[in-house]
Order: structure tokens, then C-alpha cells, then sequence
């Protein structure tokens, strides 16, 4: 199954609340666990990808594992270190 970063475009607090919304909390908690397991199964794809798939999508191995390696309520996107001649 191919990378997926769309789950990873909006950073937490980058958009209203559910319940500012209007929703419920049940529907806010649903949403919210959505999320975790997107960031999951992303972070489970990422780790299997191979070293040209990563080139492709500028990650280095190293990112990719640091990635793969976070907790699933960790949903804000981790800081990038500059590259080289950037």
C-alpha cells in the first residue's frame, strides 16, 4: 500500500475543534481516534518503505524511523532539520 501524507496536512489547533463546531464530544472523540489510527497505519507505511520510495518523498531513513517510532497521540508534525544547500 503506497504512503498516504494526507492524514499529516493539518497540525492540532490548525482548525476549530469539533465541539466548536457544533459537534458533540462523542463525535469529537470518534474524530480523534480516527486520527490516531491514520497516524498509525501511516507510520506503520512509512517504516516499510524502501530507501528509493523515501528519496522520492525527501525523507531519509533516519526521519522515516523517527517517525514510525512516535506515539499515535503525537499528531503534531515533528520539527524538519535543514538540508544541505537549502
Amino acid at each position: 500500500m503506497p504512503f498516504d501524507a494526507t492524514c499529516h496536512q493539518h497540525a492540532p489547533g490548525s482548525a476549530q475543534t469539533a465541539a466548536a463546531k457544533g459537534r458533540g464530544p462523542g463525535r469529537a472523540w470518534l474524530e480523534f481516534l480516527t486520527r490516531w489510527m491514520d497516524a498509525i497505519e501511516t507510520r506503520r507505511q512509512l517504516a516499510a518503505m524502501d530507501d528509493r520510495m523515501l528519496s522520492d518523498i525527501g525523507i531519509s531513513r533516519a526521519e522515516a524511523l523517527r517517525e514510525a517510532e512516535r506515539r499515535p497521540w503525537d499528531l503534531a508534525p515533528p520539527p524538519r532539520e535543514p538540508r544541505c544547500g537549502a
